[in-house]
């Protein structure tokens, strides 16, 4: 069984299970001050976002939030099938078929669509913020991580730069306007990403992976795709478009020839590129959400945790 047991820089998300109902859940313990500053309201913003997604069924669920004097705790769906990380770095036997990718990323850009409908950017889609409900077989996606979200208001300009090296957009390097379009930029990555195994853009070091981004420095060579459908390569053309405007919606997307076929002809899939590259891909994306031994903290007396805990800290029930 998968364990969801994570560490970020701010957060850790913990495996608990409802002690009157026995059903599991991931506990997302996160600090309320950061860097000596006051985070709350960030941390309202992300619920915000989570409640306005809560019936679509491609967004993780929130199920209660709990508050302390120093965290906020979001009691979350349980995905036991973990990132999509792990099948994107994986063995031959082991890594995505290109239906498989087909069909993930129908319900990935169903989800970004929901929320482009409702004006939420999501500024951080990768492989560690798209879950799955089961490893095998192979279950449905979640998007998770809305910690960098934005809600976007027509009468104003967002520039910020955020995200995560290997996925920002050129506008975010450039310091022009985030649009929905920086999504779309970031789900053409994913689905490289998805169907090679090879991040299209990552160099020795951030500076080299902002330089192949805002240089378009990317291939798409026979080596890299060489089992890929011309159909699908054509589909990431249309996302990795250096003018935001030019880019395919998530509307579009779901459009495209490549995800509106029943199937494709060669079913066959191997993990491109050589053993460095894969080293490479791995070292790089873990980078930004490496994943380290756990605090031992718990939240309240109607959960327990699968590790043992030091105390038991009294919170209030908000949500």
């Amino acid at each position: 069984m998968f364990l969801f047991n994570s560490r970020g820089k701010f957060a850790v998300v913990r495996k608990c299970i409802k002690k009157d109902s026995g059903k599991e859940f991931a506990a997302k313990f996160m600090r309320k001050r950061r860097k000596g500053q006051d985070c709350r309201m960030e941390i309202i913003h992300e619920i915000a976002v989570l409640e306005l997604a809560q019936d679509n069924p491609w967004v993780i669920n929130l199920h209660e939030v709990y508050e302390t004097p120093s965290e906020m705790i979001l009691v979350l769906e349980y995905a036991a099938g973990g990132e999509i990380f792990d099948q994107c770095v994986a063995d031959r036997e082991d890594a995505f078929k290109e239906k498989d990718v087909q069909r993930l990323m129908r319900q990935i850009l169903e989800g970004v669509r929901f929320l482009h409908a409702h004006n939420v950017v999501h500024l951080d889609l990768k492989p560690q913020n798209i879950l799955l409900t089961s490893e095998s077989p192979l279950g449905d996606i979640k998007i998770v991580d809305f910690g960098l979200s934005r809600i976007m208001k027509n009468s104003e300009e967002l520039r910020e730069i955020m995200g995560t090296p290997e996925y920002v957009a050129p506008e975010i390097l450039s310091y022009d306007p985030i649009s929905m379009a920086t999504d779309m930029w970031s789900i053409g990555v994913l689905t490289y990403v998805m169907l090679t195994g090879v991040s299209p853009f990552l160099g020795d070091d951030k500076q080299e992976t902002f330089l192949n981004i805002s240089q378009m420095n990317l291939s798409y060579s026979e080596e890299e795709f060489d089992v890929v459908s011309e159909s699908a390569i054509n589909f990431i053309k249309t996302l990795l478009v250096k003018k935001p405007e030019h880019r395919a919606t998530a509307e579009e997307c779901l459009k495209h020839p490549w995800l509106t076929e029943s199937s494709i002809q060669d079913p066959s899939f191997k993990v491109k590129g050589t053993l460095e590259e894969a080293n490479a891909l791995q070292e790089g994306q873990c980078r930004q959400s490496e994943k380290e031994k756990m605090e031992q903290k718990a939240i309240s007396k109607r959960f327990k945790f699968e590790e043992p805990l030091l105390q038991e800290i009294p919170g209030e029930f908000i949500y």
